[in-house]
């Protein structure tokens, strides 16, 4: 019967429906709260059984949990301007908040989810660990070959990042709605 509808034009087929808000809040809570109590518990974990600076081998040479404390950003950048990286966080997660109730996909809801659970769980570094609240360092204890050490929120924010460029670049809104190319014409001219 679809075939039928799709096939005269005088009765084209409706779009397809829009995800509920129930789900699009469960998905965004959801990944959320499992980015950030997953990056807990993994550096729980590290804390409590490793000493700073020990190096375990997991499967050489690609990976090794190597315990550092990070007090600046990527790359050890800003190491002594520490309490600028909580105030950023602070509001991308406020930002991030803000930005729910216009959600509309639920690509849109996993990337926030994502990207609000990672800032949550540097941020609780930057919080409550040494040296001082609000310029704690932050737990990093993932190595791999020529890269930063990073942890499992870091992993959380890059994949947030990542699932937004390609929302964008595929002309995604974050209310799910697809730029046609008119619409992207004159969101260029503004």
């Amino acid at each position: 019967m679809t075939d039928e509808l799709a096939a005269d034009p005088a009765r084209p087929v409706p779009p397809a429906p829009r995800p509920r808000r129930a789900v699009l809040l469960s998905v965004f809570a959801g990944f959320g709260l499992f980015a950030y109590v997953l990056d807990q518990l993994t550096k729980l974990w590290v804390t409590s059984s490793m000493v700073e600076g020990e190096r375990i081998p997991v499967f050489p040479p690609l990976l090794h949990w190597y315990f550092i404390r990070n007090s600046g950003a990527a790359f050890s950048i800003g190491e002594n301007v520490t309490w600028v990286f909580s105030i950023i966080m602070a509001a991308v997660s406020v930002a991030i908040l803000f930005q729910v109730r216009k959600i509309g996909s639920v690509w849109w809801s996993l990337a926030l989810g994502l990207l609000l659970g990672g800032a949550l769980g540097n941020l609780t570094d930057r919080l409550f660990r040494e040296p001082s609240f609000g310029m704690g360092h932050v737990v990093d204890f993932i190595q791999l070959p020529n890269f930063a050490i990073f942890n499992i929120a870091d992993s959380a924010v890059v994949s947030a990042v990542a699932i937004i460029c390609i929302l964008t670049l595929r002309g995604i809104t974050l209310d799910g709605s697809r730029l046609t190319p008119e619409r992207k014409d004159k969101s260029g001219d503004a």
